[in-house]
């Protein structure tokens, strides 16, 4: 820690340079609003993180309308529906027959890459590898950002607000006093043994597969790499787990319904453990929170980081407002619109996850309660049309 600091001002002071942070950076900067951001990990780190990869036709609408890349259109994969497999066969869910929408398959690597590097061509005030951060004054006119540089400089920025993006272990949310907020919060009794994979695709789609040993979903990420997971324990150890175990595993739960998998050697394993939570309201005096910092989802339903561009797009206008009034009405108004999409979401996500995992101690009916309720979802246009609807992000009603 230096004994002396940098002072400076800016409109906005973010924390968190991932997706969320730099989106709403860049939106701003849009709108001639000043702003710094800051994260603990360096550039490289957040791009050598492997992360989700579906995005909503909103969010590659953002990228793309607002200038910051277009790119995903280029080396994006373009989904039209998902698979249902169970009781023995699989069944599409048709995104453009039912809703006339689609998703983009498109890494979240790729995302944070084409925002760092729209920052930098505009030339953004991004810090990355950042230490000692800490915020305060939050009830104050002017809350206060502090930081070490990645050259052991410190730093103090005043700002009229301050936003946390700064993930699901958010140091921001910390700091909105108990009194101030609540959290509603559920952790699921299983996770997700990820694995990449140097295969071709098994799958043109998205292949969501139930069975008796347990979920497992075959999905994509570029012609040669390829993503999967498959339903474990959260105290999983990866180190336990062999290719060969890895792919039996695997090859049984698809296999059940009619498919098979082409392997290759396994580059990376982690076992994801499942949480929802949510924290109302979204604001705190000048403080906002954003993206996983506010709330998180299972990933069955693909709508993290969608979540995350949606908030920050709110933010973004609201923002705007707050800055022109100099008062936090805004703020609220921000938290109110985000909580709305949040628990749409929350209750997809939650759905998804019960429909298609295997409970601990599950009995046979159970088992099969689950498969009548995939056969009234993929049997039923309507039923069908829900699960396209908020699969795609809702399409049309921003």
């Amino acid at each position: 820690m230096t004994s002396s600091r940098v002072h400076s001002r800016t409109q906005i002071a973010v924390v968190g340079a991932g997706p969320a942070g730099l989106m709403l950076s860049h939106l701003l900067a849009r709108a001639g609003i000043d702003s710094v951001a800051v994260d603990l990990r360096s550039r490289r780190e957040i791009e050598e993180t492997h992360r989700a990869g579906i995005l909503e036709q909103d969010s590659v609408d953002l990228l793309v309308g607002t200038g910051v890349s277009d790119r995903v259109h280029r080396d994006g994969y373009r989904h039209d529906g998902i698979e249902l497999a169970f009781g023995g066969g699989g069944h599409r869910i048709d995104f453009q027959g039912l809703v006339g929408a689609s998703t983009r398959l498109y890494p979240q690597t790729d995302v944070f890459t084409d925002l760092a590097d729209a920052r930098r061509r505009d030339g953004g005030d991004v810090r990355f590898g950042v230490s000692d951060v800490s915020v305060g004054d939050l009830v104050s006119g002017a809350p206060v950002l502090r930081f070490t540089d990645a050259d052991g400089i410190g730093h103090e920025v005043r700002a009229d607000f301050l936003v946390g993006a700064d993930g699901s272990r958010s140091l921001c949310r910390r700091e909105i006093p108990e009194g101030a907020r609540t959290q509603y919060f559920r952790e699921y009794p299983f996770a997700w043994f990820g694995i990449l994979v140097e295969a071709p695709p098994s799958a043109p789609e998205l292949v969501y597969n139930h069975s008796p040993r347990g979920f497992a979903l075959i999905s994509q990420r570029t012609g040669s790499l390829q993503r999967m997971y498959f339903q474990c324990d959260p105290a999983e150890d990866v180190g336990d787990w062999s290719d060969d175990r890895i792919w039996h595993e695997l090859q049984s739960r698809v296999g059940a319904n009619g498919h098979v998998l082409r392997e290759g050697p396994i580059t990376s394993r982690t076992v994801l453990p499942f949480r929802s939570f949510v924290q109302e309201p979204m604001h705190h005096g000048r403080l906002v929170l954003a993206g996983d910092a506010a709330h998180t989802v299972p990933p069955t339903g693909a709508k993290g980081l969608n979540l995350a561009l949606a908030d920050v797009r709110v933010l973004a206008e609201e923002l705007e407002r707050a800055v022109a009034r100099g008062d936090t009405a805004p703020l609220a108004a921000y938290s109110e619109r985000a909580l709305g999409r949040v628990w749409k979401a929350q209750h997809f996500s939650y759905w998804m996850t019960t429909m298609l995992h295997t409970l601990p101690g599950a009995t046979p009916f159970d088992l099969r309660r689950q498969e009548g309720e995939l056969a009234a979802v993929t049997g039923s246009t309507a039923g069908s049309a829900y699960l396209a609807e908020a699969y795609t992000g809702w399409p049309g009603g921003r």
